[in-house]
């Protein structure tokens, strides 16, 4: 027996936004628009602000939502989902679908966990019109299709969702959490590198520096399915270099591979285009790797750790201070070796950074945990969205309990 459906337009009241744009008077009403819908909610940080006098003209129209209220994003990026809770009044713009539910027949929770079902999503998606700015009409989506199973049922499925979401959340703002701790302990333990309010000694990074050097061009005939590494800039994040979507090189034999090869220890640096400052030591997962043409090589002395160096250098009161100060170039900035030789650092005794690099570890470890348990959650998550709307009958149709 397969669940009952319903049309959206049956079991809501399919309106849209203010079809003009008020004046952005810096008044206290918030008005919202398709970039103000985020995953953490909805966004008052960077929206306009409208008058009392046009918040009620956009009340009038039907553009100011309340809670219990759908909000699906229809132009531009279709398919953000959003209940109303008990945020503060606003008002908001058409492209943003106001979905309000028929409460004996849906339960707002339910739908909105409903329209972000990827099936029932990429229905929505699929309905989108136009090439320069894609859209939903209105009557289009009041077409998508809605399983729809008691009230009751509708609820419990909406909790126990409500549950795994939390937990996704919970996870991901430990994470938030940790990437703040490392940059803390560094100042608690260093001193503000401005001040240099521990009267640390300040060398040029030349000092410890045994070898620098950037990648060379044309290594894109070398890519390869599997073989080893390839670092490029968009791969070198603050203090870790990123596997998402990595490359693999089949390298050349000779001198030139030979000088552009990473070892575990060595420090790498972004050296030119936007994301220029980017810092990241190298992993013995990463050994034997070679780098792009936009990245350097810095290979430390003793008295230098590359973990000290790399937490250092990605400070915003530190050697990202030093990096704008140095680069070159407008349209294109840069860094040349030289410039990386002249950076001056603190260079605290050897003992104070091993203990700054074991606390370092010891943070990794947890970050691994707490990266695991999203990872879980987020698959808990998913499953649940997954069989919540599943036929009766089939091997997934009831969620399972929430205890990751």
């Amino acid at each position: 027996m397969k669940m009952q459906k319903a049309q959206l337009g049956e079991i809501c009241e399919v309106t849209d936004g203010t079809h003009y744009t008020p004046p952005n008077t810096g008044g206290p009403f918030p008005f919202l628009t398709v970039k103000d819908m985020t995953e953490q909610g909805l966004s008052f940080s960077g929206c306009s602000y409208v008058s009392a006098v046009e918040f009620e003209r956009a009340k009038k129209v039907g553009a100011c939502p309340e809670p219990g209220v759908v909000l699906f994003s229809k132009d531009g990026t279709v398919g953000k989902v959003h209940v109303v809770r008990n945020e503060r009044p606003f008002a908001a713009l058409s492209s943003i679908a106001i979905l309000r539910p028929d409460k004996s027949r849906v339960d707002s929770n339910f739908l909105g966990f409903a329209l972000g079902n990827p099936a029932i999503l990429r229905d929505a998606v699929n309905r989108k019109t136009g090439s320069a700015l894609q859209r939903i009409i209105l009557a289009d989506l009041k077409e998508v299709d809605i399983p729809l199973p008691s009230l009751s049922e509708q609820q419990r499925i909406a909790n126990q969702l409500e549950q795994a979401d939390r937990l996704c959340r919970t996870r991901r703002y430990s994470l938030e959490l940790s990437d703040t701790f490392l940059p803390a302990a560094f100042l608690e333990l260093f001193g503000n590198p401005v001040t240099n309010s521990k009267d640390l000694p300040i060398a040029e990074l030349g000092d410890f520096l045994s070898f620098i050097t950037s990648g060379s061009r044309g290594w894109a005939e070398y890519y390869a399915p599997r073989g080893s590494r390839f670092i490029r800039s968009l791969d070198v994040r603050m203090n870790s270099v990123s596997d998402e979507d990595a490359v693999f090189v089949n390298p050349p034999h000779g001198a030139e591979a030979d000088r552009t090869r990473v070892k575990a220890g060595d420090v790498l640096l972004t050296i030119t285009g936007s994301q220029i400052g980017r810092i990241a030591p190298v992993s013995h997962r990463l050994e034997g790797g070679f780098i792009s043409q936009h990245v350097a090589i810095l290979r430390l002395k003793a008295g230098l750790l590359p973990e000290f160096l790399s937490m250092y250098l990605s400070l915003d009161a530190g050697g990202q201070r030093e990096i704008a100060r140095l680069q070159y170039g407008q349209t294109k900035p840069g860094l040349n070796l030289e410039q990386i030789r002249e950076f001056r650092i603190p260079v605290p005794p050897e003992p104070a950074q091993q203990s700054f690099v074991r606390l370092l570890e010891r943070v990794e470890r947890f970050r691994a945990a707490q990266g695991e348990a999203l990872r879980q959650a987020e698959h808990l998550f998913q499953s649940l969205l997954h069989s919540a709307f599943a036929d009766p009958g089939t091997d997934h149709a009831k969620p399972t309990a929430v205890g990751v």
